[in-house]
């Protein structure tokens, strides 16, 4: 199972580590339509809309790997407190009767979304009118890979409470 857990975590390393240089063709169409709204006074049909998926790309590809280094926000006052198994424990039960349930039927929601802009040959509703089915696709993928990450936190902390206390160290 642990074998598992470190494959979803090398998933989520890649697509996070890549998808990361999705800001560099942001930051390109964003300067564009800056140059072209402000120095031509030309702004272009497609510039919003084409930051509003490259930014939304970038964002649910990065949620697994956000929570894989524990960037998501989290209100640790009450944890902090807590014994490390303990902590585990709470862990375990939160996950498993909030985030997996929760962010399980997020995913499955999306892919239905995602397959029903396919099915459509979806377009979006402006001048412009590019096809939103492969930016669906990928939200759904975001979200798949965020619960996976669930899955693999949830087999490391049952892993950790399986693990000896050696002497001089805290119990997980």
């Amino acid at each position: 199972m642990l074998k598992i857990a470190q494959t979803i975590d090398a998933l989520n390393e890649n697509i996070g580590y890549y998808s990361a240089f999705l800001v560099l063709p942001l930051l390109g169409v964003v300067s564009y339509e800056v140059i072209m709204r402000y120095g031509f006074n030309a702004p272009t049909s497609w510039g919003f809309e084409a930051t509003t998926f490259l930014y939304g790309v970038h964002f649910v590809l990065g949620l697994g790997y956000t929570h894989k280094h524990h960037g998501h926000v989290a209100i640790d006052i009450f944890e902090a407190r807590l014994a490390t198994r303990t902590r585990t424990l709470l862990r375990i039960v939160v996950n498993l009767i909030i985030f997996i349930p929760t962010v399980g039927l997020i995913a499955i929601w999306s892919v239905i979304y995602a397959s029903t802009a396919w099915m459509q040959w979806e377009v979006a509703s402006t001048s412009w009118a590019p096809p939103i089915y492969p930016f669906k696709t990928l939200m759904a993928l975001g979200f798949v890979l965020l619960f996976l990450q669930g899955i693999a936190k949830l087999i490391q902390d049952f892993h950790s409470l399986n693990q000896p206390v050696l002497f001089g160290e805290t119990p997980p």
